[in-house]
């Protein structure tokens, strides 16, 4: 049993996190921290949780961390980076689900988050917790980086071609949309009910913040080589999901792409290569840490299309931290997150 406390849960990722926590057999949840919102029990904000979890938000100082095994910042970004090393001379290891140590480039960091890094040492430490590539690393790491949801997603479809290289690698495309969740739980207009339903949209085609850190990961897929990518993502009006739909160019127009994907994920607990011809739903993996490929070849050309979905909120944040939990601490990498999806 660890001691676990978790930093900023009152946004959806934040939430979903302390459900998943809840009934994790070797979790002891210890502190939940919010400044704004210190002495409130937490089933009262989020009553989905009440008789689960019985902490109330306390203020970080309140909380004590340090005398945790293990911290989780579901914050934004630019707050775990101001921490991390205090919790991390006390002996505490740290899973960042937002983006402060992502990217190993701090002036490429610095760039695209607008503001000073504030721990760049602990940059070269930090493992990018995607576990279907660094699950040795993640075993032994103090520091993870839990990747984004966009980044996830595009990583898994693309990972078997780069590894193979069976694809150019310039001219990759990554079109993807994403539910309204995946903004956050903060007031913004473009997310108003009236704003986002009935709508769809691109957004973030000049330049996204997941583009570097989707870049630098199939790079280190594709052994250090230069990858191409043009990466466009959408607003859907729903609420959880995230579809990818990737495109490249096969460079032997006589692989069996399905054969390759069902070979490289055959061992993998959370990714499910469908049949072929198939064409995973986001509601296929609502609420649960599965990622669903497809892999198509249109008229039997040489462009394969891969089709990528995850819930965004679990295996794109808070699933995929709880996997990295549980590679870090030794227990099956599988416990707490058996979850079969919800359906409608």
């Amino acid at each position: 049993m660890i001691k676990v406390g978790v930093v900023g849960g009152t946004g959806y990722t934040g939430v979903e996190l302390l459900r998943l926590l809840s009934h994790h057999p070797e979790v002891s949840l210890e502190a939940i921290t919010s400044r704004t919102e210190a002495g409130m029990p937490v089933a009262e904000m989020f009553p989905s949780l009440r008789g689960h979890v019985d902490l109330r938000f306390a203020t970080p100082d309140e909380a004590r961390l340090e005398r945790c095994d293990l911290v989780f910042f579901a914050t934004p970004n630019g707050v775990a980076m101001k921490e991390a090393r205090r919790l991390l001379d006390a002996g505490v290891r740290l899973i960042d689900l937002a983006a402060d140590f992502r990217l190993a480039d701090v002036d490429q960091w610095e760039r695209w988050y607008g503001m000073t890094h504030a721990a760049p040492e602990l940059l070269e430490e930090a493992v990018y917790g995607l576990p279907e590539v660094e699950r040795e690393a993640i075993a032994r790491a103090r520091l993870v980086a839990n990747p984004g949801c966009y980044p996830t997603a595009v990583q898994l479809g693309f990972l078997p071609l780069l590894e193979a290289n069976a694809v150019a690698r310039d001219g990759l495309v990554a079109d993807c949309k994403s539910g309204v969740s995946g903004a956050g739980r903060k007031a913004e207009v473009h997310t108003l009910f009236a704003e986002a339903a009935d709508n769809f949209k691109a957004y973030g085609v000049a330049g996204h913040r997941h583009l570097p850190e989707i870049r630098q990961g199939l790079q280190r897929i594709a052994r250090g080589l230069p990858v191409e990518l043009t990466f466009v993502p959408h607003l859907t009006p729903m609420i959880r999901g995230i579809h990818a739909t990737l495109y490249a160019r096969l460079t032997d127009p006589s692989l069996d792409v399905q054969a390759l994907f069902a070979e490289r994920y055959a061992g993998e607990p959370f990714v499910d290569v469908l049949p072929a011809g198939s064409h995973p739903e986001t509601r296929s993996v609502r609420a649960s840490n599965l990622c669903r490929i497809a892999v198509h070849r249109p008229q039997g050309g040489d462009v394969v299309v891969v089709l990528s979905v995850i819930d965004n909120l679990v295996k794109g944040a808070a699933g995929q931290a709880v996997q990295n939990m549980n590679l870090m601490f030794g227990f099956p990498e599988t416990l707490g997150l058996d979850l079969v999806p919800v359906s409608p």
